[in-house]
């Protein structure tokens, strides 16, 4: 019998990516605070209160990566003691503004770090973590563009508290263009906040992801990576599953038909007895992939159906603002589920 198992190079991904939720938390906190100690110099405050903007919206595309995943994971004691200590620098009456900035734009290097970190081992480990963290791009390249204006800040503040007088704006300039350079780079991807992302969008991920696994399976030999595979898939599509259910189906079955919404139910149940018969195998037995390709057949049946007729009516029967408000939903539910088994593996 197979037993389930946590890639330890997963799980390692899953701690980065709740190390860069901390981190997160302490950025949003002290542009808060820039704000009200730069409220005389309109320029500055203005400045962090886009930061703030696009940090809290970052924040919420976080959370989506994190549930894409499907990887639950705590976040290192390290990194929560050294958020702490940062906090306590910016609360500190010890440290100029200008050394509180500068504490905060080694923050904003640390998450570009750690996002490309987690996009380079994801290339690395498989590419259905790719696919799942493909949202990160932006965060990644907001993250850069805020050093940049940091960087300007700290000249200007610099310059004052050692000389009482205002510095050259040269800088501005600058910054200005190396924005402009990878807002180039970055395209639409900067642009796109987790708030257009409606439930189409976020099913439509999740779809590309098991593809992905689905894939990876199909192109190995080695049975610990087969068990590695399916056991995201498992994991993966119980989530998407019971999300489904409780969010989605019962929103579009008004509209969907009774009988389209239960033929979409009763191919979920038989993917959940499938997979658990599949979980019970050994990955090198003989049929482990003849069954992993019966699954997958009768997945795709599933995603074509959705993204077709189900996408449709729901694009036709459901304002941006419903879709969007599903789409918060359906993470919400997912997120739960997944808590709920990383507890039931401990």
């Amino acid at each position: 019998m197979a037993t389930m198992i946590d890639d330890a190079k997963r799980l390692a991904i899953a701690s980065k990516l709740s190390d860069l939720k901390v981190v997160q938390d302490v950025l949003i906190a002290n542009e808060q605070k820039f704000i009200s100690l730069f409220s005389g110099d309109s320029e500055i405050r203005d400045r962090f209160q886009d930061m703030l903007e696009d940090d809290r919206k970052n924040m919420g595309i976080l959370d989506t990566v994190i549930v894409q995943y499907g990887v639950q994971a705590k976040p290192k004691e390290s990194v929560k003691k050294m958020a702490q200590m940062a906090q306590q620098a910016s609360d500190s009456s010890e440290l100029s503004l200008y050394d509180k900035v500068a504490q905060h734009e080694l923050l904003k290097h640390q998450q570009v770090m750690s996002g490309i970190l987690i996009h380079k081992a994801a290339q690395v480990v498989g590419a259905d973590i790719e696919a799942a963290i493909t949202p990160l791009n932006a965060v990644n390249f907001e993250n850069r563009a805020h050093q940049e204006q940091l960087k300007g800040v700290m000249e200007v503040i610099g310059v004052r508290e050692l000389t009482g007088k205002e510095a050259q704006q040269g800088l501005w300039a600058r910054v200005q263009d190396a924005m402009a350079a990878l807002t180039g780079v970055a395209g639409s991807v900067v642009s796109r906040t987790d708030d257009e992302m409606n439930i189409q969008d976020i099913i439509r991920m999740d779809h590309n992801k098991v593809n992905m696994l689905f894939m990876q399976i199909e192109g190995t030999e080695d049975p610990q990576k087969i068990q590695e595979y399916f056991g995201q898939i498992y994991r993966d599509l119980n989530a998407h599953s019971i999300a489904e259910e409780q969010v989605v189906y019962p929103a579009v079955r008004p509209f969907y038909g009774e009988h389209d919404t239960q033929e979409l139910y009763d191919e979920q149940s038989e993917m959940k007895v499938l997979m658990d018969s599949i979980k019970a195998m050994s990955p090198a037995s003989p049929d482990y992939k003849n069954q992993v390709r019966r699954l997958k057949d009768i997945v795709m049946d599933h995603v074509r159906q959705e993204e077709s007729t189900m996408f449709a009516a729901i694009r036709n029967n459901c304002s941006s603002d419903q879709q969007e408000q599903l789409a918060t939903q359906f993470k919400t539910a997912k997120s739960n589920f997944q808590k709920q088994m990383a507890d039931s593996m401990k």
